[in-house]
């Protein structure tokens, strides 16, 4: 298969813009530079030329920018695709992001928000390969964290935010103190 190696430059640059999506759409693989659009338009063509499920397996280190280059791949195949009523599918489907984290992420010794679970994301097309919707599932990868953290680690996120809000009144009767407490740290 294609492979593209991406670095992340972390920082915005003017790359991937509704412009470049429109350059990169109907082209083929190597006619333009190494981009996310181009394996993301050459998975689009080869299930709408063949009719077979595609996949796209977007890896790497923490903070190699996984996310983004996904979010990027959903936007190609909402605009090239031209779905009317799913145009922002791939707002619907990073808006459970802040959940997913929440339950996933924890602090490590390099990364404050470093994903520690996997992320399945399998978006739907019509017969006009139009985008229908999105199914995402996570599992997670290191169960271990919830009862043991390296030094200068932390449990996931949830925690934190469940002891940050143990005054609220729908959280009282769990009977929550702070995170120093609960020997969350």
């Amino acid at each position: 298969g294609i492979i593209l190696v991406a670095i992340n430059p972390y920082k915005q640059l003017p790359i991937y813009g509704d412009a470049i999506i429109h350059a990169y759409s109907g082209q083929n693989m190597g006619d333009m530079d190494p981009h996310i659009f181009a394996v993301a338009e050459e998975a689009y063509k080869q299930m709408a030329r063949n009719n077979k499920n595609q996949s796209i397996i977007v890896s790497g280190e923490s903070g190699a920018g996984k996310t983004v280059s996904a979010r990027y791949t959903m936007r190609y195949f909402a605009t090239v695709s031209k779905s009317s009523s799913n145009v922002h599918v791939e707002d619907k489907v990073l808006a459970s992001n802040p959940i997913t984290e929440a339950v996933g992420n924890a602090k490590t010794t390099r990364n404050d928000n470093s994903s520690r679970f996997g992320k399945y994301t399998e978006i739907s097309f019509d017969q006009s390969y139009q985008i229908i919707g999105a199914n995402m599932r996570t599992y997670l990868l290191e169960k271990s964290r919830v009862v043991f953290q390296v030094e200068n680690e932390r449990n996931y996120h949830i925690f934190y935010q469940l002891c940050a809000s143990a005054m609220q009144p729908e959280f009282k009767h769990l009977k929550l103190g702070r995170s120093q407490e609960n020997n969350l740290l």
